[in-house]
This record gives structure tokens, C-alpha cells and sequence, in this order.
């Protein structure tokens, strides 16, 4: 596991948006930002769940969360202008972006992969995680230090049989990352990185492992350190790195 420990206060007076905030990695990043004093703003496209989250959040004492319904295979690119608006108008800035949301599709021979299957996980993946990351960047550059996290996989650093378009996306996610980290190098005070959770507790891992013991993994809330890390200031000076939570 990632060895790093955070303090308390780590967080405090930082805005954090977490892309598919509503379960899984994505709910237990967003639990952990808001413990460590950020206030996380909840983007998904269930209402329910994120509502569950932000109750959790709310619950515990921590900072009033944001709920943002917002769904990433439909959304317009107005819709992102709009929600950038949004976020300027009541936080002001952002400090933080954790891509974490995206699909695993099906897990088949890229022979027998279907134009429209893969469309749709490159578009979530891929095309939505970009058209979010451009269109706030003007606010994280408002930031004094900010961090921009992107989830990727070990599929999407050596190319592995059978997982399709996800492996695809990953490494275009790694690209990206790269891409974004070397043109702000030096001339923002925005850092990009990534994340390999490696494998963990969630229902996308046991969509694509069915016959595992999910209780061989570790949960999403036990590989946090790496997420506490990249989005706090001990990081401000790692950029473009590909780290492992486990």
C-alpha cells in the first residue's frame, strides 16, 4: 500500500470535485477529502447515491458538500460550460479534480468489440474526461495549488488481452495526463497525475472478475493515502507521474 500519512487538517479550505462521487472509489475519496477538511463537490449521474454520500458527509460534521447531478455520456458542451459557471459563481475556484468515473464495457476480443461499444467507453472515458478537464481549467488555475488526479489502470500501461476498449481508454487517459502535466509544467500552479488503484473492493471490479473473492481485496477507503497525497500540498511539486495506490 501506499505509505503516506496525512494530516488532519490537510485539506482545510480546499475545493475538490470528484467525478463518479457516488459509489465505490469515487464515494470513498470524496468521504475521505471532506474528513481532512475539503469541501467536495459530488458529481455523478445517480442523484440517490450522491445524496447518500453527501447525508454521510453531512452526518460526520465535515464541510457542506455539493451534490451534481451530471451525466457524462449525454452531457452537451454547453452543459460543461454551464457547470463551470456554476462552480465559479459559488466557490469561486477549484482546487482539485479526481477523474475517477468511468464504465468498463464489455470484455471481449477487440474482434468482436462492436464500433458502438466502443464508442460509448471511449466518449465516458475518455472524451468526457477531457471536455471536463479543459473546460475547468480556467478555474483551477485560480488556485494557488491545484491538482488535477486521473484514474487509470494497469491495463493502461501494458496492453493486456481481452479488455477492450477500457484498456484503450486508460491508455489515452495516461496520454492525456502526460499531455496536460508538461504543457502546465513551470506555467501553472496546476499538477497532474495519476492513479493505478490496483485491485479493490468495488462492483466494477467484480464485473470483470466475477469468479473472485472480493474479500482478497483491499477496500476503496484502505487505498486512499495515494488520493490524500496528490491532492494535498506535500504533492506540490509531483507532476506527471503514474503512482500505484497499492
Amino acid at each position: 500500500m501506499f505509505d503516506y500519512s496525512p494530516r488532519p487538517d490537510l485539506l482545510t479550505g480546499r475545493v475538490i470535485l470528484v467525478t463518479g462521487a457516488g459509489r465505490g472509489i469515487g464515494a470513498a475519496a470524496a468521504k475521505t477529502y471532506a474528513a481532512h477538511g475539503a469541501t467536495v463537490l459530488l458529481l455523478g449521474k445517480t442523484e440517490a447515491n450522491l445524496t447518500n454520500v453527501y447525508d454521510e458527509i453531512e452526518a460526520a460534521g465535515h464541510a457542506k458538500p455539493a451534490v451534481i447531478p451530471f451525466d457524462l455520456e449525454t452531457a452537451l458542451p454547453h452543459q460543461y460550460d454551464e457547470l463551470a459557471a456554476m462552480i465559479e459563481k459559488e466557490f469561486g475556484h477549484l482546487d482539485g479534480l479526481l477523474h475517477n468515473a468511468s464504465i468498463i464495457g464489455p470484455r471481449t476480443p477487440l474482434e468482436q468489440l462492436s464500433g458502438e461499444n466502443f464508442m460509448q467507453v471511449m466518449h465516458i472515458n475518455v472524451n468526457a474526461m477531457f471536455m471536463l478537464t479543459s473546460t475547468l481549467l480556467p478555474l483551477l488555475k485560480l488556485s494557488k495549488d491545484a491538482s488535477v488526479v486521473f484514474t487509470s489502470s494497469s491495463v493502461g500501461r501494458k496492453g493486456r488481452a481481452y479488455w477492450g476498449a477500457y484498456g484503450v481508454s486508460k491508455f489515452a487517459t495516461e496520454g492525456l495526463m502526460q499531455t496536460l502535466a508538461d504543457e502546465l509544467d513551470t506555467v501553472a500552479s496546476v499538477r497532474s497525475n495519476s492513479i493505478n488503484p490496483g485491485a479493490t473492493r468495488t462492483s466494477m471490479r467484480a464485473q470483470a472478475y466475477p469468479a473472485e473473492n472480493p474479500q482478497n481485496n483491499p477496500t476503496p477507503e484502505e487505498i486512499m493515502p495515494v488520493y490524500l497525497y496528490l491532492m494535498g500540498p506535500d504533492s506540490s511539486d509531483v507532476n506527471g507521474q503514474a503512482l500505484n495506490a497499492q
